[in-house]
């Protein structure tokens, strides 16, 4: 009889042992999140994420509205009709013009600042 009460206590503390496992990790993971978003905060990064929905550009990187280039936007919903068509493939012929005057299209400086249209910090004057 006293072997069947030991073979009882041992089996019920395999699942509490298991509740506290679960528990335990669950504030582990919850401490060490919450260390680390102050430490986000803090070092000023979140500042800097640009995936945030209150992220603010830089003054350089705002564009006057003069600035804007015309973007076409091929509809997604609706009848797709031949002169839609027409009308897309002509807004693309620009795209293939400039990437046709590429003189040599797989060179490393087609990749250069200066191509990309990225300004040179050495060459800006403020």
């Amino acid at each position: 009889m006293e072997a069947k009460k030991n073979e009882k206590k041992k089996m019920t503390h395999g699942g509490r042992n298991l509740v506290i496992l679960g528990i335990a990790s669950t504030l582990i993971a919850l401490i060490t999140t919450g260390v680390s978003l102050v430490v986000y905060h803090n070092s000023g990064d979140i500042y800097l994420d640009r995936s945030r929905p209150g992220y603010l550009p830089d003054e350089g990187e705002i564009e006057e509205e003069g600035e804007k280039e015309e973007e076409y936007i091929f509809e997604k919903t609706g009848k797709l009709t031949a002169a839609i068509i027409e009308e897309y493939l002509e807004k693309m012929q620009v795209e293939v013009r400039a990437i046709d005057a590429y003189e040599k299209p797989f060179d490393e400086n087609v990749l250069s600042d200066e191509r990309l249209g990225i300004p040179n910090a050495e060459t800006e004057q403020p």
